[in-house]
């Protein structure tokens, strides 16, 4: 029970910590870091893509496996924090791509980033399989849950 307890407090004080660390980024500085690891995210897909679609032949399941657990990482990281108070518009010299109705639909929202999570996640696992066919079915379905999102909150999409 104590053991409980203090798993509890140290979950509640980080949680405050947390809150407290992403209140002091700036909305521009929101903006970049959710584009950086977006884009690294979409960066190992492709490397993924490249090995087990584009050119079989480069093929190497360490590599794949590293990409896979970057994509999950990011997926499970708390992105959802970058898009806090004032980040919702172009801020400096860093532009949004993301529209309004993302911050007014955050069950949506919340179900959306649940399934790239559970997508990403499974990715990581099927490539410890090394099974080509089924890294590139997997990754369709990460693909898939990303495209979800955008096709109802990316500006630009």
């Amino acid at each position: 029970m104590k053991k409980a307890i203090k798993i509890l407090a140290a979950v509640v004080c980080l949680t405050f910590i947390a809150g407290a660390v992403s209140a002091q980024i700036l909305p521009e500085t929101m903006i970049k870091m959710r584009k950086a690891g977006y884009d690294f995210s979409a960066w190992n897909m492709a490397k993924i893509r490249g090995m087990v679609e584009y050119n079989p032949a480069s093929f190497n399941k360490q590599q794949v496996v590293a990409a896979a657990n970057v994509v999950a990482a990011i997926a499970n990281s708390g992105m959802g924090a970058l898009f806090g108070p004032g980040s919702d518009k172009d801020v400096g010299d860093q532009k949004t791509s993301v529209k309004p109705e993302f911050f007014q639909e955050q069950d949506k929202v919340k179900k959306l980033a649940l399934a790239n999570i559970k997508e990403a996640n499974q990715l990581q696992n099927v490539a410890r399989s090394g099974d080509v066919k089924a890294i590139s079915i997997q990754l369709g379905k990460v693909e898939n849950s990303c495209n979800a999102c955008h096709a109802r909150y990316k500006k630009d999409f």
